[in-house]
């Protein structure tokens, strides 16, 4: 029984044996010493540098492979180990070496360390992979079915199964191309992936749908630009793994939250074999005046737990690279995933942010949206908005300038975390999500909290001189229905996942409106357009940055499907084959997002408080019932209670310097109920009529029409209603 095993031949820890050089074809007059920083693989126009992170590994040896990756031409031992990093320097070395790292040490599974020289591991910090993952036996530590389970120790080559790591040439003519620079208040993000958003598109080239090169075609471009957003946000683009269990259902991983190379985009999303290509795509984005946010997953890596595949760090340095149990065998899993990176160690630290700042300035990315974000700022202690890593952020001068956008919470103790992130963060906000999307299914008791989260979500960001913008405001992201199909289906229909529809969320918030799926019923068919219309106008009217997931503008369908991850297939890809319907809501959003854009009151930068001003003889808010009176206590508890009217008015201060604002002021009535009001209109100070802008009741929405204070206006069963005040002078 192999409980503490030791590679045979394996030095005492943090030594290197001079016995052992010139094994594995080593030449020592090809290597030099090299320099410890950077990590990873640097071409300087001579030679190659290569450096890796072990404390506890004993020798390091850099495999090189030939062009096709299939055969391994040669060992060499890195000669030099510096303040825990091993490295070397090989003068004639070039961009498009393959290669890969054997680490030895101790295989000691109870102490944590799963060190074994017989697999070939991914550099953590290289710039790019080749070759696919192929799933075998051969890629775990340990011998699978062996009676020790992960106390064995498998003696298999896995190289050729291993994707390798390739030498990359920097170098990328930028030209004019500049970062665009959008304000948070002017923020609208649009999140899409990369293969799902081309792969149906009839006007991208064949050759490049589901690629970073397919995102450049101006048929994407023109429609990103036409629908007004400002923010491309990418789902994870860093190199990840296809899960082994769902190869062998016929199924794959299609979101990517399984990374195995935080340096290195994702191999199948490149038409060709140059990380050029995604630079290309962010230039071509910046053209087009998009920012591009990237969707990161820190918190967890490809290789599970003490159960699952040595490809990286594991074999590199476990007792580093992840957060271990009191007994070492078995890891920490905050995530739900197997395992979970240790921010709190310094190397590991350096790492993830190494990475952070290669994307924002070689690759000039423009923002970051961190998977389970609360993981990051997880200490020994506990979740601290003080911990290593977000401090790390604020501090950096390149990073700090960036957008970063946690999703606030994870599986541990005390994950969920919003609100809870300090300044310089904005957070996703599902609070917003489930009681928009619980007001306009007609819940009771919902009405006080759509307020709060109409105007920022005040109770969880007003602190520390955070913004509105620090909500993001979303309806629907990759993890759930679609737009469409929250109007659609009562349950899910995950049936195609293999998990007997077991998986994915069953508080989905969301309404068929009488018939469960597609229906030819017309009125049926007609309420659930208003719906859509309802929640999107609701987003992009609502304080904070509005988040729009890709192809809710024109009425997508996943046919129920809320957990598409294992769904690289037409559920999964968006279906440009617009309906009549689909072509009405598109004209729609793009109104909406206009209107947004005109009306700077719609994203203001300051929490409005609903105080009265003397000298302006305004309020910045004030919420009215349907009789026109102010909202009193009474009138928010009452728990049956869907409707209000709110007057945002452009005359209180926009800033804190007191002085008469110029902003327009908006009249919105929001009817909640399932019957029609007739709705007196309110009378505004110096104001002479209502102009009318907007009615969900209506995808036309005819302008221009005005309604006189006092005169009421119909609004439809299940709608809203914006108007602007038309002053006097």
């Amino acid at each position: 029984m192999r409980n503490t095993a030791i590679h045979p031949g394996a030095p005492t820890p943090g030594s290197v044996a001079d016995s052992e050089r010139g094994s594995h074809r080593y030449n020592s007059r090809r290597i030099e010493e090299g320099l410890p920083y950077p990590l990873g693989s640097t071409w300087d126009g001579l030679g190659v540098n290569f450096a890796l992170f072990s404390a506890h590994a004993t020798k390091v040896e850099l495999c090189l492979f030939s062009d096709d990756g299939e055969e391994e031409l040669e060992r060499i031992e890195l000669p030099e180990f510096t303040d825990e990093v091993w490295h070397g320097y090989l003068p004639e070395a070039r961009p498009g070496q393959l290669y890969g790292y054997r680490v030895h040490g101790p295989y000691e599974p109870e102490k944590g360390h799963r060190f074994n020289p017989n697999k070939l591991l991914i550099d953590p910090c290289t710039r790019q992979i080749t070759g696919e993952l192929v799933w075998d036996d051969a890629l775990y530590g340990y011998t699978i079915g062996h009676e020790d389970g992960d106390l064995s120790f498998d003696e298999r080559d896995s190289a050729p199964f291993m994707p390798k790591c390739r030498v990359v040439d920097p170098a990328f003519t930028w030209g004019r191309s500049q970062p665009v620079h959008v304000p948070w208040q002017d923020t609208v993000i649009y999140e899409a992936h990369v293969k799902g958003l081309t792969m149906r598109h009839p006007e991208v080239d064949e050759s490049v749908r589901g690629t970073f090169s397919g995102l450049c075609d101006p048929a994407i471009l023109e429609h990103l630009q036409r629908l007004g957003i400002s923010s491309l946000e990418l789902m994870p683009v860093h190199a990840f793994a296809d899960d082994r269990h769902l190869q062998e259902k016929g199924l794959h991983n299609y979101w990517g939250y399984n990374t195995l190379a935080f340096f290195a985009p994702h191999p199948k999303y490149m038409a060709s074999s140059s990380i050029s290509e995604f630079k290309q795509m962010v230039a071509s984005a910046h053209a087009s005046g998009l920012e591009v946010i990237l969707d990161v997953v820190y918190n967890h890596t490809a290789e599970g737990n003490e159960l699952g595949p040595t490809l990286s760090w594991k074999g590199i340095d476990n007792a580093s690279y992840y957060r271990l149990m009191p007994e070492p065998r078995y890891y920490i899993n905050d995530t739900g995933t197997g395992n979970t990176l240790n921010l709190s160690h310094p190397r590991v630290l350096q790492m993830v942010t190494d990475s952070l700042r290669y994307w924002a300035k070689e690759m000039r990315v423009d923002g970051f949206r961190f998977d389970l974000a609360t993981i990051l700022g997880r200490e020994p202690h506990g979740f601290d908005e003080g911990g290593g890593f977000l401090d790390s952020c604020r501090q950096d001068p390149q990073l700090s300038q960036c957008k970063l956008i946690a999703e606030p919470w994870d599986c541990g103790p005390g994950g969920y975390q919003v609100g809870g992130f300090p300044p310089g963060w904005a957070e996703w906000n599902d609070r917003f999500r489930d009681t928009v999307r619980a007001f306009w299914r007609g819940d009771e008791n919902t009405l006080p909290d759509f307020a709060t989260r109409l105007m920022g979500s005040e109770d969880l960001f007003n602190h520390r001189g955070r913004k509105p913008f620090a909500s993001v405001n979303f309806i629907t992201a990759h993890d759930g229905f679609t737009l469409r199909d929250l109007v659609t289906y009562n349950d899910k229909h995950n049936e195609a996942n293999g998990e007997d529809n077991n998986d994915g969320h069953d508080d989905n918030r969301s309404w068929n409106h009488g018939v469960e799926g597609f229906t030819e019923d017309e009125t049926i068919r007609a309420l659930r357009m208003k719906q859509m219309r309802n929640l999107m106008a609701t987003l992009l009217f609502a304080q904070g940055t509005p988040m729009i997931l890709a192809g809710d503008e024109f009425a997508r369908t996943q046919e129920g499907n809320n957990n598409a991850y294992c769904q690289d297939s037409e559920i999964g890809w968006v279906d440009w084959n617009m309906s009549e319907e689909g072509r009405s809501l598109l004209d729609f959003t793009r109104y909406l997002i206009r209107l947004r854009r005109h009306y700077p009151i719609l994203r203001r930068s300051r929490f409005m408080t609903g105080d009265w001003n003397d000298e302006l003889q305004v309020r910045d808010v004030s919420w009215m019932t349907v009789d026109g009176k102010d909202m009193t206590p009474e009138a928010w508890e009452d728990p049956s209670r869907l409707n209000v009217a709110v007057i945002l008015d452009g005359r209180a201060q926009p800033t804190g310097i007191r002085r008469v604002g110029s902003d327009s002021t908006l009249l919105i009535l929001f009817n909640g109920n399932d019957s029609e009001i007739e709705w007196p209109l309110p009378e505004a100070a110096q104001g002479r009529f209502w102009m009318f802008r907007l009615d969900t009741a209506d995808a036309r929405n005819a302008q221009g029409s005005n309604f006189e204070f006092g005169s009421t206006y119909r609004v439809q069963p299940r709608s809203m209603v914006l108007m602007e005040l038309i002053r006097r002078g």
